[in-house]
Formats: C-alpha cells, structure tokens, sequence
C-alpha cells in the first residue's frame, strides 16, 4: 500500500518483484513473469496487488475436517460483482477473523431474517445482523461491500454470496 500513493490497487510491476525478493518469495522467472502477466490487467506495467492478495488470502481454505465444514451450496446461476476497491478489499480483509469465527451462528440469523427463503436480506437487515455479531464497518466500508454485493442496485444482498467469499 505504500509503493500505491494513488490508492488504485496497483503499484509498478518491478515494486512488487522487489517486494517478492524482500519477503524471499524465490519466484522463478517464469513464475514471475506468470504472476505480472496476470495481474497487469491494463498492460500498463503496473500489478494489481489487491487481486493477488486476495486470492492468496481471503480465499484460503481453512483447515478444517470435512465433519466440521458445511458447505455453502453455490448457486444455480453466476452472479457477477462489483469491483473490488481498496476499501472494500481491505474491509474484508479486517472482518475475514470474526466471520470466520462466527460464520455458522451468523448464517443461523441470517435465515431467520430471510423470509422469503430467497438467501436475500433487505440492506437494514443485514447490518444489522453483522452488528448483532460486533462486525462494525464504516459507512465507507459498507457502501463498498453493498457496491460489490448489490451491483444491480435492488436494495437487497445475498448472504450467501457474502459468507462464502469467507469460505472458499
């Protein structure tokens, strides 16, 4: 985030090999060229770094016995996203402990909330769930999650959606 001075997610690509040297990555050349291939998504040179940390990170699988995890059943038809901006990535990135601490418990509520019976709680109700579980987000941080979730605009989010990026 320091090598990013204009907070867009992306720092120049031989910062983020200088950085993968520091922290002793030992990345082949040709992992590396892979790696700033890949994230260089505007082929200008620069590495998106939110992207590779959060598919390095926030989509772990945590080590668990399969009697311990229950799987969230994907769903029938894709969704697509917003974007991920640096707030809504960092955000996630600071929630991603309590949820997974709690995540079972919080998707209990979550349904009780539901409904419908859809997997859709209105805005109000899902933060209010989140703050019923001490997961405290800014205004900032929230419209950024609901910018992500909520891409066509209807006012309501998939809990689902939301639990399983903790998950996968």
């Amino acid at each position: 985030r320091e090598k990013d001075v204009d907070r867009l997610g992306e720092i120049p690509t031989e910062d983020f090999l200088t950085i993968a040297e520091k922290f002793h990555l030992n990345l082949t050349e040709e992992e590396s060229k892979q790696l700033t291939t890949k994230y260089d998504f505007k082929s200008a040179g620069k590495f998106a770094y939110c992207d590779f940390l959060q598919s390095c990170v926030l989509l772990l699988k945590q080590e668990t016995s399969p009697q311990q995890r229950t799987v969230i059943q994907n769903p029938q038809i894709q969704k697509t996203f917003g974007s991920q901006t640096p707030t809504f990535f960092n955000a996630m990135m600071r929630i991603q402990p309590q949820i997974l601490h709690c995540w079972r418990p919080m998707r209990r509520t979550f349904k009780t909330y539901d409904v419908n019976g859809n997997g859709l709680l209105s805005i109000q109700d899902f933060r209010q769930v989140l703050r019923r579980y001490s997961i405290n987000l800014s205004e900032e941080e929230f419209f950024h999650i609901l910018e992500y979730y909520d891409i066509a605009l209807t006012s309501k989010i998939s809990y689902n959606e939301f639990l399983r990026a903790f998950l996968q």
